[in-house]
């Protein structure tokens, strides 16, 4: 009982997914439309200029980070999933600004200092396809390119850490 408690208590301290006290499996999703649906086709210019695909995607984990600058949550999301991104190489962060102009979307990315690809959404496209109906929207897509997990309202990164941590153990 005492050692139970013990290894409950470093659970609690350290976190479930170092000491591999957790399930194995990806923390609660939002249900919804997305969960379960391969990754649409498409090809994008970023911010920045260069173009990305889904073509281009395809065999990594995947993070696909909806925003807008009128999303008040929008801006405490994404300094989170920056420094995810800026701390994990290997983890590929696409963020889809759901602004008007692309302007705005600019202006937030350098405002926040956003180093992963970011694309404006014109028209709201990419969300039709991905199927997002409310923002902020975190997807997390398998190496196949299909959507495994969706952030609910209130998860923070520590939720999307244990997912990536998941579907990298192949959970």
């Amino acid at each position: 009982m005492l050692l139970r408690l013990a290894r409950v208590l470093a659970c609690w301290i350290v976190g479930a997914a170092a000491l591999g006290c957790a399930a194995g499996g990806l923390p609660p999703s939002e249900p919804g439309p997305a969960l379960g649906r391969s990754l649409p086709e498409f090809t994008r210019r970023t911010l920045a200029g260069s173009s990305i695909s889904s073509e281009a995607l395809r065999g990594k984990i995947v993070v696909v980070e909806f925003f807008a600058q009128y999303c008040k949550p929008c801006w405490t999301a994404l300094p989170q999933v920056q420094r995810l991104a800026a701390g994990d190489p290997e983890l590929v962060v696409l963020g889809v600004g759901e602004d008007e102009f692309a302007s705005e979307t600019e202006m937030m990315a350098q405002q926040l200092g956003l180093s992963f690809p970011v694309v404006h959404d014109a028209g709201n496209g990419l969300a039709a396809r991905f199927r997002v109906g409310k923002i902020p929207a975190t997807l997390l897509l398998d190496r196949s390119g299909v959507v495994r997990w969706q952030a609910r309202p209130g998860d923070g990164v520590v939720e999307l850490r244990r997912a990536v941590a998941a579907l990298r153990s192949g959970g």
